[in-house]
């Protein structure tokens, strides 16, 4: 019963009329960013971020969080219009949604994905209210060990569900580790890795961070690419689906909707993950399989609902352990710790409303994603016929006012633009950034709670393994190194991957 007085609280705090109009500018935003190929949430939640400096927690929690599963339904328009999805996770999508489009039925396959995403993230959400506070409650129990631990794991399975060379996963691992040190020791006061330049004393801001390397570097990236986007033009129109339609994409949307939310809660892109496993799945077990890869509404259907959940169950680990399952669940921590909240279990007890708040307002923002999207498809549609030679200059200008307005230094702009090379180069020799903001984020967090475990045990690491939890942790974190660099599973994951 005592959920339902938490839930009651949520909606009273979603229900205010602040939040609400922050819900539906964030969904409709990030359905925006979705449509529009090239951005993506993370960049748009980089380039937010300042922006919710003067906003309160609750706000600027729900707003950014509606940005990104609003993103995962509006990457589904281009992927089915244009065949450009605006999403990763989006990219099975337009196997079989533009081969739909192409036949007319366009409109089908939007309902579809609208069906598909409403029903995911709603079962999402609810998992998210039953599984959020028990976890919490276990997590309170957590000493620095344990949270060192998990921390290890986290990383470690960003690492092993990474794409790409997994040597170089863990390499952009270390580079955000080195990144994280950067300043002022807290403990000693010794400047660390600032090379006597004054203003790297506070460290290097994350914010800059990931504008630099998800914003300007996936910008100056598609700057190579000519403008190819091959528009249905037919009208979209007939969203009904008929009677045998319906029938056909109820299994495929409780399926992707099971594998997404227990792909999402995994470190490493779950969502993406899960949009492919649920396509796999669902061209094995279809009475229709001759049909997928052309206009298949199974193939539509399985993967956003899988996406869609799977990008609602990343919170799980977030708001309960403070632990980011992927970058955007990263900038997310990046918010809290901007608004003065320490993430982590105690956030459910500390800030009772802010967590049930947000958790209220996907529920919320669902509503929101049907209400906005299916009347509003002209605009979308119109929004993806924008010349990026409009849209990328502004993108760059608001990046520079957003960094400049962090502590008013234009060092912080050079800063940024130098990440932004270096996530170019990074694109271009096929190194993920992901894993690279993750240990950012985390690495100073681990090295405190190392410190303290090693000072409450008067400097014996042995304390890691002596533990249960701690060690338990640990095990799991090197079973699946050791997993991943098997010659049999390596050349399965390169080829998952390069599905991609």
């Amino acid at each position: 019963m005592e959920i339902f007085g938490n839930l009651a609280l949520g909606f009273d705090t979603a229900f205010t009329f602040v939040n609400l109009a922050y819900c539906l500018l964030g969904v409709f935003l990030g359905t925006a960013i979705g449509v529009l190929p090239g951005l993506g949430p993370v960049a748009t939640i980089a380039m937010l971020l300042p922006a919710t400096f003067g906003l309160p927690p609750v706000s600027a929690l729900i707003m950014l969080s509606g940005i990104y599963y609003g993103a995962q339904y509006g990457g589904s328009t281009t992927a089915i219009l244009v065949n450009l999805p605006g999403e990763s996770s989006a990219v099975v999508t337009a196997i079989d949604g533009y081969q739909m489009a192409r036949q007319g039925r366009a409109g089908k396959a939007l309902a579809t994905a609208a069906i598909g995403s409403f029903f995911a993230g709603t079962v999402a959400t609810v998992l998210l209210a039953l599984f959020a506070p028990p976890l919490a409650d276990l997590a309170l129990k957590f000493g620095p060990a344990e949270y060192f631990s998990l921390m290890v794991l986290g990383l470690i399975a960003s690492v092993v569900l990474a794409s790409g060379s997994l040597l170089n996963a863990i390499g952009m691992v270390i580079v955000g580790l080195l990144l994280g040190i950067v300043g002022t020791d807290v403990n000693s006061g010794a400047a660390r890795y600032t090379f006597d330049v004054p203003q790297l004393a506070d460290g290097i801001n994350f914010v800059l961070v990931a504008m630099g390397m998800f914003g300007l570097g996936e910008i100056i990236r598609n700057l190579e690419h000519a403008e190819a986007r091959h528009l249905v033009m037919k009208k979209v129109s007939g969203l009904m689906l008929t009677k045998d339609e319906f029938k056909r994409i109820i299994a495929p949307i409780f399926r992707g909707t099971v594998l997404g939310s227990a792909l999402g809660i995994l470190p490493g892109g779950g969502a993406m993950l899960a949009s492919f496993a649920a396509y796999s799945i669902e061209k094995k077990v279809s009475k229709n399989a001759a049909e997928f890869g052309r206009g298949a509404i199974e193939g539509v259907a399985a993967p956003e609902s899988a996406n869609n959940s799977g990008a609602q169950t990343s919170f799980i680990p977030m708001l309960t352990l403070g632990i980011p399952s992927n970058p955007v669940m990263a900038l997310m921590i990046g918010a809290m710790i901007i608004q003065g909240i320490q993430p982590g279990p105690a956030v459910m007890t500390e800030q009772p409303a802010l967590f049930w708040g947000l958790i209220a307002s996907m529920w919320i923002g669902n509503l929101f994603l049907i209400i906005l999207n299916l009347p509003m498809i002209g605009l979308w549609v119109r929004m993806i016929t924008v010349p990026y030679h409009y849209l990328y200059p502004a993108i760059l200008v608001f990046c520079s006012i957003g960094v400049f307005s962090l502590s008013n230094s234009e060092f912080d702009v050079y800063l940024m633009a130098l990440f932004g090379l270096f996530g170019y180069i990074c694109a271009k020799l096929d190194l993920e950034p992901a894993p690279m903001l993750l240990g950012f984020i985390i690495g100073p967090m681990m090295e405190e709670y190392l410190r303290r475990a090693l000072l409450l045990s008067h400097s014996d690491p042995m304390v890691f393994l002596t533990r249960p939890i701690s060690a338990t942790m640990l095990g799991m974190a090197a079973l699946a190194l050791l997993v991943v660099l098997s010659p049999v599973l390596r050349k399965k994951r390169e080829e998952a991957f390069k599905e991609e």
